[in-house]
C-alpha cells in the first residue's frame, strides 16, 4: 500500500499494561544493576572496557551498512594504509566514539536536549558518508525507509513531515527531561519516538543507539554511559524493525516496550559476561607485566594496550608515560619475546613499529549468543 507521513503519538504514552510489563521491567532492571556493580567493582573502567566502547562504534556502524572491523580501526589509528573506500568506513566507527565520548563529557554539566543531539549529530557526519546532507541540522525536506532507490509511495515507512515534525521534537524534548514512568520503559519510549521521527537526513540510526547508554547515564541507572545495545539489535533486526513499524502501523506500544525490555536484560547478561572477561584478562597481564619486565611502567603500559589494543611505538609512548623512546623500545621488545603482545608490523624508516594485544581484541570482537 501507498504510505503516507506519519503522525507521531504524543508522550507519555497512556495505555501500557503495566501489570503485564512488570515482570519484563524487573528482569532488566536487575540485569542492569548486575553489570552497572561490575563497572563499580573496576578501579578504572574506562581503561578495561574502552575495547567495547570501540567494538560498540564498529557495530552500530556496521547495521547502517559499513564495512570495517575493529581489528582495521585498530590497524588504521596505528598508521595501516587503507583504500579510500575502507578509510571512510574507519572514519564513519571514528566519528561514532568521539562523539560517544565527547556526550559523556558533556552530560556532567548538561543535559540531553535538541541542541546537544545536534552537536552530536554534526560530530558524527562529519567528513564521512552523508556528510553533505546537513550535519547537525534537522531536516527541512521529506524523507523515507525503503529499500535501496525506491520511491515513496514504495517505501516500508514514512517519517513525520518537517511541518510535524519540529512540534513531535519539542514533545520528545520534554518528555526525555520528565521522570515520567519507570526509567527502563522511558528510554524504550524516547528511543522508538526518536527513530519514528527520524529527523535528521541522514545518521538516525547511529545517532538513536548512541542516546541509549546516554540516557542510562543521564537517569543516573548507570555510573559510565558503557552500556550498548547494537550487539543484541543486530541479532535481531527483523524484529527490531517490525516491532517499530507496528508502533506506527498498529500503535502496539506494549509490544515495542516488551521487546526492548528484553533487549537491555539479554545485553546487560552478556556485557556482564565480556566485562569479567576483560577484567580477568587484566589481572592475569598485570601480574606477568610486572614480573617479566620489573618495571614501574608495566601497569601504565598495560593501560595502554587497554585503551589502543593495536598501537604503534609512538602511541604506547604517549599512553604509557614513558618519555625515554629507548626504554619504550625494550619494555615492548620484552613483552614481545615473552609472549605477552605480538608485533604487528617491524618499524622502517619514519614508520614505526606497531604491536597488539590479540587476546583482548578476541574478547570484545566476540559475538554474544542470544
Amino acid at each position: 500500500m501507498s504510505r503516507t507521513p506519519c503522525i507521531p503519538d504524543t508522550l507519555p504514552i497512556p495505555n501500557l499494561d503495566w501489570r503485564r510489563l512488570a515482570p519484563f521491567t524487573s528482569k532488566a532492571m536487575q540485569a542492569v544493576a548486575r553489570y552497572d556493580g561490575t563497572l563499580d567493582g573496576m578501579i578504572n573502567a574506562a581503561v578495561l572496557l574502552s575495547p567495547i566502547t570501540n567494538q560498540e562504534a564498529v557495530l552500530s556502524s556496521r547495521i547502517e551498512g559499513t564495512q570495517a572491523s575493529l581489528t582495521e580501526v585498530l590497524k588504521h589509528e596505528a598508521g595501516e594504509r587503507y583504500s579510500e573506500g575502507k578509510r571512510g568506513d574507519i572514519q564513519e566507527i571514528m566519528n561514532y566514539r568521539k562523539a560517544l565520548l565527547t556526550a559523556e563529557s558533556i552530560l556532567k554539566e548538561r543535559p540531553i536536549t535538541l541542541s546537544l543531539i545536534r552537536e552530536l549529530h554534526a560530530m558524527l557526519m562529519n567528513q564521512v558518508r552523508g556528510g553533505d546532507k546537513t550535519p547537525g541540522t534537522f531536516r527541512t525536506d521529506q524523507n523515507w525507509i525503503g529499500p535501496k532507490g525506491c520511491t515513496i509511495k514504495e517505501a516500508r515507512f514514512v517519517p513525520p513531515s518537517p511541518l510535524m515534525m519540529h512540534d513531535a521534537l519539542e514533545n520528545l524534548e520534554a518528555y526525555m527531561a520528565s521522570d515520567d514512568s519507570d526509567p527502563l520503559v522511558h528510554l524504550a519510549i524516547t528511543h522508538a519516538q526518536f527513530e519514528i521521527i527520524h529527523p535528521f537526513n541522514d545518521g538516525n540510526g547511529r545517532l538513536g543507539r548512541m542516546l541509549i547508554p546516554l540516557l542510562l547515564y543521564q537517569k543516573q541507572v548507570l555510573q559510565r554511559p558503557m552500556f550498548y545495545l547494537s550487539d543484541y539489535l543486530e541479532a535481531s533486526d527483523q524484529e527490531y524493525r517490525a516491532r517499530l513499524l507496528a508502533i506506527t502501523d498498529q500503535g502496539d506500544w506494549q509490544g515495542w516496550v516488551e521487546f526492548f525490555l528484553k533487549a537491555i536484560q539479554k545485553q546487560a547478561e552478556g556485557n556482564i559476561n565480556k566485562a569479567k572477561q576483560i577484567h580477568a584478562l587484566y589481572e592475569e597481564l598485570k601480574e606477568n607485566f610486572r614480573k617479566v619486565t620489573h618495571s614501574q611502567f608495566a601497569v601504565a603500559a598495560l593501560d595502554a594496550f587497554f585503551t589502543r589494543p593495536i598501537l604503534n611505538t609512538g602511541t604506547f609512548i604517549q599512553l604509557s608515560g614513558m618519555t625515554n623512546r629507548g626504554s619504550a623500545n625494550a619494555l615492548l621488545r620484552t613483552l614481545t619475546e615473552q609472549g605477552l603482545i605480538q608485533i604487528l608490523r617491524q618499524g622502517s624508516g619514519r614508520r614505526s613499529a606497531a604491536y597488539t594485544l590479540p587476546r583482548l581484541i578476541t574478547i570484545a570482537e566476540g559475538r554474544e549468543v542470544f
